[in-house]
């Protein structure tokens, strides 16, 4: 049984983009075919709440050889748009000071339904725990109102080192 949705999305218009990829770019590194997330649609640092969502295409990296002839969505990609959600959420409205977030886990990550080309996969982003060295997010993604996948990323403050 899925869990309890942590936001309903009825209550906002997902058409109403607040921050789009150019805006995406400004707070989150990942570029080329590692962008997966396409736009933000609400924010409430209040409430510790984002959700943006994911557009997906059939002209995409994965989709030839992610089943030849039934594309879906791999559930990596999936994850990696949620922590790239997570990642913009920190570093454009927490104080955490960090050059960019990494990647650093998942738990209870549950997959519901497969996603297909030509889908909005809507993430809905909820942080548990903000704290310098370590964020954690329970993150939700649904396709359609159906809940496609869950789980909780753990983030991690990342520093680069400058160059000699």
């Amino acid at each position: 049984m899925p869990p309890e949705l942590q936001f309903d999305l009825s209550s906002i218009d997902l058409s109403q983009v607040i921050a789009d990829k150019e805006e995406i770019r400004k707070h989150n590194p990942q570029r080329f075919e590692m962008e997966h997330l396409d736009g933000i649609i609400y924010a409430d640092a209040a409430a510790n709440l984002i959700i943006g969502y994911k557009d997906v295409r059939d002209d995409e990296f994965w989709v030839r050889g992610h089943i030849p002839g039934f594309p879906l969505l791999p559930g990596v990609i999936m994850c990696e748009a949620a922590a790239q959600l997570c990642s913009f959420y920190v570093m454009r409205y927490s104080s955490i000071e960090a050059d960019f977030i990494g990647f650093g886990g998942m738990e209870d990550v549950r997959f519901r339904r497969p996603v297909k080309p030509g889908e909005r996969l809507i993430l809905v982003g909820k942080a548990n725990k903000l704290h310098r060295r370590q964020t954690l997010f329970t993150v939700q993604g649904m396709v359609d109102g159906v809940m496609v996948f869950h789980g909780d990323i753990i983030g991690v403050a990342m520093q680069q080192k400058p160059e000699a």
